[in-house]
């Protein structure tokens, strides 16, 4: 299952990515997705307004900053970031052999 298998696209994958591992942990702005992803600001709200519609990303309204938008994501998010994490969890440990005896063999 990579990410397209779990309906996702390369960039809506990095999306969540992003929000779940934001530095700080705190709250992340759309404007802080698109400096995280290097992408311009309406191409980030495009990007949350095609996670949101898919239930993965929720937005609220600061409460200090009301021009603010922060995104949260959601436990369905949550639950495929986790799938896929195990996923790839398991692709390492399959070519674990395979690079140990590459860099063995190449003197790594």
């Amino acid at each position: 299952v990579q990410a397209e298998d779990a309906g996702l696209t390369p960039r809506q994958h990095q999306a969540l990515l992003a929000i779940k591992g934001f530095p700080g942990g705190g709250p992340v702005t759309v404007g802080d997705l698109a400096e995280r992803l290097r992408i311009r600001h309406h191409s980030a709200v495009e990007l949350v307004n095609r996670l949101g519609e898919a239930g993965l990303v929720t937005r609220d309204q600061d409460k200090d900053d009301h021009r603010r938008v922060l995104l949260q994501l959601t436990e369905r998010a949550d639950d495929c970031l986790a799938e896929l994490s195990a996923v790839h969890l398991d692709e390492l440990s399959r070519i674990e052999p395979m690079l140990r005896r590459l860099l063995d063999r190449d003197g790594g």
